[in-house]
């Protein structure tokens, strides 16, 4: 601060003589010497007149000696006059030099101290506030904390404190903070995820109790809020709602877009969901339906485009027919030959439907942003699924037309091989 008080110093040094010095060289203008000059040339212009009158016969010479007298004494006048010591006037430039030379440096630290900030150049402002107004020393967190104790209906300050917590771990000062914080915005979604966040890390990072209930209370205020849906899925998880947790995170697949950095680990994260709720009682045809869920056509939200759709036919090898039952599901799917693994289009059928015809396009497009439409080369797979899934499993059936571009017709798939 020292510093900044000395640059301020040495601008104000080489500023005020561009101010002062002008006004200070100004000096008053010289009358006195002008009127001086100006009353002698009248007496001479008189003397001359004089004269001229007397060789005009005008004047007498007794006329012409008293008027010559009268103005020898008025220049005698004159003369004392101008001999006189006078006082010097005041200039009035000097006296506003040296007003300004007091009020310029008076003035601007006034102004500072009023409009100004104090500490704006203390080192440890610079050091406290992080990224996202996220504070890092201990002496600005304290400070914060007792604004908030005298101005509580503050959410911009509970949400940095809260921030600012949880960023460095202090998660029950956190939860603590969200709590304030939800009470003021009680609507806001986000808040509620982060509620949920800091006290699961609290909570040795389980979700399961009050974390679970605020990310409810999040995703019924946004049930597009993808950290919400994240944090859903988890604590499905962790509760062993396999159903529930496969839910959540394929509508948070669905919201992302498909290069997004975790999309893989949360496609691993369904697939775990899926091989736990195949291994639990029942777990099979809850898997089938929420497969026939997602393979539900989607007709109202993508138009089919017939220039990239692809049709064939699927026949199951004689070979193979003694391992599939009749009532199996068939899977007919087309995924990206290079970029994600979700399906761009599916078909659900049975084995005992066999051989049959089918037609892949747009409209069957699991989400929006995944159609077949999207990609030069795609690779079009039928399966028998054992597990109900179209994600493929070790004993499943499965044949493949390999890489084909859209609009492809007349394709003959037959099932020939088996997942290991």
């Amino acid at each position: 601060m020292t510093l900044f008080w000395i640059f301020c110093a040495v601008l104000l040094i080489v500023a005020l003589p561009f101010v002062v010095w002008p006004l200070w060289r100004k000096s008053a203008a010289n009358n006195d010497v002008l009127r001086d000059a100006a009353n002698l040339e009248i007496l001479r212009d008189q003397a001359a007149e004089l004269e001229s009158d007397l060789q005009n016969s005008l004047l007498t010479q007794d006329s012409f000696a008293e008027g010559r007298h009268e103005l020898q004494v008025r220049l005698l006048e004159e003369v004392k006059t101008t001999e006189s010591p006078a006082v010097e006037p005041r200039n009035p430039a000097r006296i506003l030099a040296v007003i300004l030379l007091v009020l310029i440096p008076l003035g601007s630290v006034l102004l500072y101290l009023q409009i100004g900030n104090m500490k704006a150049m203390l080192p440890q402002q610079g050091e406290a506030a992080g990224d996202f107004g996220v504070l890092r020393s201990e002496a600005a967190l304290q400070e914060l904390e007792a604004k908030l104790v005298k101005l509580p209906e503050n959410p911009d300050g509970w949400l940095m404190l809260a921030r600012s917590y949880t960023e460095l771990q202090r998660y029950p000062d956190a939860v603590r903070a969200y709590a304030q914080l939800v009470k003021l915005v009680p609507n806001e979604s986000q808040l509620w995820t982060n509620y949920a966040d800091a006290m699961a890390m609290n909570n040795n990072q389980s979700l399961l109790g009050e974390p679970t209930k605020f990310i409810a209370r999040a995703l019924q205020l946004d049930p597009e809020n993808t950290t919400a849906l994240a944090l859903a899925g988890s604590s499905d998880m962790e509760r062993g709602d396999y159903v529930a947790a496969i839910t959540h995170w394929q509508k948070l697949v669905s919201l992302l877009p498909p290069d997004y950095p975790q999309i893989q680990m949360i496609h691993d994260g369904i697939s775990q969901a899926r091989e736990y709720l195949s291994q639990q009682k029942g777990g099979r045809e809850q898997l089938a339906r929420l497969s026939a869920q997602t393979a539900m056509p989607a007709a109202e939200k993508t138009v089919a485009n017939p220039a990239v759709a692809i049709s064939g036919r699927v026949s199951l090898s004689p070979a193979l027919q003694a391992r599939a039952a009749p009532t199996d599901f068939v899977f007919i799917l087309a995924r990206a030959a290079e970029g994600p693994k979700m399906p761009l289009a599916v078909i659900r059928k049975q084995v005992k439907d066999l051989p049959l015809e089918f037609t892949l396009d747009d409209s069957m497009a699991m989400q929006a942003q995944l159609k077949l439409s999207g990609f030069d080369k795609v690779v079009v797979i039928a399966r028998v699924s054992k597990s109900g899934t179209p994600m493929a499993q070790a004993g499943d059936l499965e044949g493949t037309a390999g890489e084909v571009k859209p609009g492809t017709r007349g394709l003959n798939i037959t099932i020939d091989g088996v997942v290991k």
